[in-house]
């Protein structure tokens, strides 16, 4: 079958199921793809060509004996390198762990392969997930499909690229304040975070334990709602996993969300946000109201986002997150102290200090060891009440906020980013300017809520425009139906770069 990387995964799978191609087919298309495109990307921190071979060849067998092939047999999808597989190295892009060999399999990757998905290899990300733009990285820096001067978005940049580029049919990441939606948003493709216990989250390296949470990047909607229903449930191994049960989200997909009640905040459209996102996603909130749907204002008071005469951006927001997710980083970092697994430092050394101190800073990154030094003052005596304690409090204000909008409406419509994809390297020598790029997602991380990003049109320099959906927690089904409304209205379906289409 000619096409194979034009297809969706619900397309692919069906067509491997009805013997219209193989899963091997599928499976070389895209390593053939990998191989023409990573010299302009590099998405991939390493390709496991064989694997992937030896899983497609089993389920070709599968099919050959009329066996079962589950809902993503034979699709090729990648998976971020912050998620533990037992084939290939789980690195985090990060130094300290270059060699690291995983012990077992992350639920959600065990998931997609009891699906039946052909696992393709590991993608770039920042240096463990922290970032915006996937310059953090410790060993490449993944480039934007649609300009490959310009960044992927992070820190799930290269799961949102190597989709984008169509060297996966999907890929999962992991979102602590943004980092599938803002890289999807950038790379105009699909990405879902669900709700904070939705999908177990055992098996992905710790960044912030609070907030993080895995989830797809995919070309379409419904390719979001099949994936994330192989991914979600309750997991008895991750003691944050909910027990609660997971609706049917392709199922209902198709069917719209009669009286639905769109909510714009107020905060969130201001001179904070470039005039050609502000007008996509006005366009966006009138293609739901002709499609039937109520558009009305609400507010998020403690989301408000400031902008100064300078141009200068502040929220309560963003003070918050970094708070509570460098407090959580400075914890979950400790562990890699150069003695029991991960870069322990070739040098001689004085003592078990000297030890840790030059392994870390021999390993470390220099935006993780900011994170660690800003997480470790924070919880440090003296200032843990000034600014952990009183960051959870306005968290919780954050949450309320939401909550109140809720009374009002079913979703609330808002950007993903205040810019389009930004320059390789404009950022990265303001730390600050970097930590902005996340103003419009972070607070749905601290409130727990799960949210979609998905392609809204194009600017003017051909750069993805993407838009938000948020929801109540546990609202998953009606978040996908309704941005599924959208997809079906607009001509905006399957976004792809031109890179992808060569």
């Amino acid at each position: 079958m000619s096409g194979i990387a034009e297809l969706s995964a619900i397309d692919l799978a069906a067509a491997i199921a009805a013997g219209q191609v193989g899963a091997v087919e599928a499976t070389q298309t895209y390593l053939d793809a990998i191989e023409k495109r990573e010299p302009r990307i590099d998405a991939f921190n390493e390709v496991l060509a064989e694997r992937a071979m030896d899983t497609a060849r089993s389920i070709d067998t599968r099919r050959q004996n009329a066996r079962p092939l589950g809902p993503l047999g034979g699709v090729p999808v990648a998976v971020k390198d912050n998620l533990c597989t037992t084939d290939g190295k789980t690195t985090c892009s990060s130094r300290i762990l270059a060699d690291f060999q995983a012990p077992y399999t992350a639920t959600a990757v065990q998931k997609l392969e009891d699906a039946g998905a052909v696992i393709l290899g590991k993608t770039n990300l920042d240096e463990f997930a922290m970032g915006s733009s996937t310059e953090n990285s410790g060993f490449k820096v993944t480039r934007n499909p649609w300009d490959t001067d310009r960044v992927p978005g992070g820190s799930s940049g290269g799961s949102a690229a190597c989709v984008a580029a169509g060297e996966a049919a999907a890929a999962l990441g992991s979102d602590t304040g943004g980092s599938i939606r803002q890289p999807a948003a950038f790379c105009g493709v699909v990405g879902f975070k669900p709700t904070y216990g939705r999908v177990s989250r055992l098996g992905l390296v710790a960044y912030g334990s609070s907030l993080d949470q895995i989830g797809p990047l995919t070309v379409d909607v419904p390719d979001a709602a099949l994936l994330t229903g192989v991914i979600a449930g309750h997991d008895p191994g991750d003691s944050t996993s909910v027990a609660k049960d997971v609706p049917d989200y392709l199922g209902q997909l198709e069917t719209p969300i009669e009286n639905l009640r769109i909510g714009l905040p107020v905060e969130f459209y201001s001179n904070a946000l470039e005039a050609e996102i502000n007008a996509a996603i006005h366009k966006a909130a009138d293609i739901y109201k002709a499609a039937g749907a109520t558009i009305l204002d609400v507010s998020l008071p403690h989301s408000r986002i400031d902008c100064d005469a300078h141009g200068n951006l502040s929220s309560y927001a963003v003070a918050c997150y970094y708070i509570v997710a460098m407090a959580e980083a400075s914890s979950n970092l400790a562990r890699y102290d150069g003695v029991h697994y991960g870069h322990r430092t070739a040098e001689k050394v004085d003592d078990i200090i000297d030890l840790y101190s030059r392994s870390r800073a021999e390993g470390f990154g220099q935006e993780v060891k900011r994170r660690i030094m800003l997480g470790t003052y924070t919880l440090s005596s003296g200032y843990y009440d000034a600014y952990y304690n009183k960051a959870l409090k306005v968290r919780r204000l954050i949450k309320n906020d939401f909550d109140k909008a809720f009374e009002q409406c079913d979703v609330l419509l808002c950007p993903v980013g205040p810019t389009t994809a930004f320059k390789i390297g404009e950022k990265t020598d303001d730390p600050l300017t970097m930590y902005l790029a996340d103003i419009y997602t972070i607070s749905v991380n601290l409130a727990g809520l799960p949210a979609l990003a998905l392609p809204a049109g194009l600017s003017e320099s051909n750069l993805p425009i993407g838009m938000q959906l948020i929801g109540p927690v546990f609202s998953e089904d009606r978040i996908l139906r309704a941005a599924r409304m959208y997809e079906k209205a607009s001509d905006i379906t399957r976004f792809r770069s031109e890179m992808a289409r060569a």
